[in-house]
C-alpha cells in the first residue's frame, strides 16, 4: 500500500518483454535498429518531424534539453518549485556549465505569461545581467496540476516574442495528456514547445526516458553532450526497446489513465482537505501529524509534504481495488 512515489512502481510487462526481445546481437550505442526507429515512431505520435534521444533518467533528459538551448552565460526561467530547481541536485547548472535558474512564483506551481513578461521586463540588455534564453515548464507541475494547451500556447507566444526557447519537463506528461484528452501535439509543438522530456519511468518504464526535439537541429549538439556526459549507453537498444513498447498499443496512455483514476478516487475522499486541484496522479492533502501516524499504522505509505500536508501518488499498477482502502481511510478521518 505504497503511495509515496510512482518511481517505486514495477516495470510494465510489455517493457520487460521488449527488453528480452532486444537481447540479441546488434550495433552498439544508438546505431541499432530499435534506436533508429525512434524518430519515425515518435514522429507518428506527434504528427511532425522530431529527433529523439533515449536517456537513462529524467534529470538527464532535462539537462541535455537545456544545454542544447542555453549557453553557460544564459538564464533558464522556471517556477520556484520546479523539479530542475529543487530535485535535481544542481544538475542543470552542472551540465550547462553554470547557466542561471531564474525563479518565478505562481499558483499551483504554474508559470503564467504575465509573470514571465513582468520578470523579463526587469532584465536589462547589458553585459552585467544574465540574459534569459529558455523558459522551462513542468507538465504536470510539482503540485500535480496540468497546463492546458491554451496555457502552454500563451507561454510559447511570450517565449517566441522574446526569442527564447521553450522546454517542457514532462516527467508526468502521459498523465497530463490523459487528463486533457488532447493529442500530444496540441500541448507541445503546436503550442510552441521546442523540446520535451517525455517521462516513461514513472509510468511503467524501467530505465529509459525520451528526449524529444521538435526542432531537430537541437539534437545535433545534444548527441555530443550525451556522450560527453557519460549518458550514451553502449547497449542502447535496451533503452529504445522500452520506449517503443510503451508507445505500442498506447500502453503509456492506458497506464496514465489508470493512475489518474486512482488519484481522482482519493481526491473525492479527501474533499476539503485538498491543497491543490487533482489533475494527474498526485494528491496533496492536509493531514495533522496524528492523522498521518494513524494512516501509516494502517499500512499506508506516503511522503509528508511540508507541515500539516502529505503527498499521495498513485502509480500505473494501482487500480481501484488497490486505491479504495486508502480512500476509505481518508474519508473516515
Amino acid at each position: 500500500m505504497r503511495f509515496f512515489s510512482d518511481n517505486a512502481a514495477p516495470a510494465h510487462p510489455a517493457v520487460l518483454e521488449a527488453i528480452l526481445g532486444a537481447n540479441g546481437q546488434d550495433t552498439a550505442y544508438d546505431g541499432d535498429a530499435l534506436s533508429r526507429r525512434l524518430d519515425a515512431r515518435f514522429g507518428e505520435l506527434f504528427g511532425c518531424e522530431v529527433a529523439v534521444l533515449w536517456v537513462p533518467s529524467g534529470t538527464a533528459a532535462n539537462c541535455l534539453a537545456l544545454t542544447a538551448m542555453c549557453p553557460p552565460h544564459g538564464g533558464i526561467v522556471c517556477h520556484r518549485e520546479a523539479h530542475i530547481q529543487n530535485d535535481e541536485g544542481g544538475a542543470p547548472e552542472f551540465y550547462t556549465h553554470g547557466a542561471k535558474l531564474m525563479l518565478l512564483d505562481g499558483e499551483h506551481a504554474k508559470l503564467t505569461p504575465d509573470a514571465i513578461t513582468a520578470f523579463l521586463s526587469t532584465v536589462r540588455d547589458d553585459v552585467h545581467q544574465v540574459q534569459p534564453q529558455v523558459v522551462s515548464i513542468t507538465q504536470a507541475t510539482e503540485a500535480g496540476c496540468v497546463y492546458t494547451s491554451n496555457e502552454v500556447a500563451a507561454i510559447g507566444a511570450v517565449a517566441r516574442e522574446r526569442g527564447l526557447g521553450l522546454h517542457m519537463d514532462g516527467a508526468r506528461f502521459a498523465n497530463a495528456v490523459a487528463h486533457l484528452g488532447c493529442t500530444p501535439a496540441e500541448v507541445t509543438w503546436k503550442a510552441g514547445v521546442d523540446a520535451l522530456s517525455f517521462g516513461f519511468i514513472k509510468n511503467g518504464g524501467m530505465s529509459a526516458e525520451a528526449l524529444v526535439f521538435f526542432r531537430p537541429e537541437l539534437a545535433k549538439v545534444a548527441k555530443y553532450r550525451r556522450k560527453r556526459a557519460g549518458l550514451l549507453a553502449s547497449k542502447g537498444r535496451f533503452l529504445a526497446a522500452q520506449l517503443l513498447a510503451m508507445l505500442d498499443d498506447d500502453v503509456w496512455l492506458t497506464n496514465a489513465r489508470t493512475a489518474n483514476a486512482g488519484a481522482a478516487m482519493l481526491a473525492e475522499a479527501a474533499g476539503a482537505r485538498l491543497v491543490h486541484p487533482v489533475q494527474a496522479n498526485e494528491v496533496f492533502v492536509a493531514l495533522s501529524a496524528d492523522e498521518a501516524v494513524g494512516l501509516r499504522a494502517q499500512g499506508f505509505d506516503f511522503y509528508d509534504w511540508g507541515e500539516g500536508q502529505a503527498r499521495l501518488v498513485v502509480a500505473w499498477d494501482q487500480g481501484a481495488e488497490v486505491v479504495a482502502p486508502l480512500a476509505r481511510a481518508i474519508a473516515a478521518l
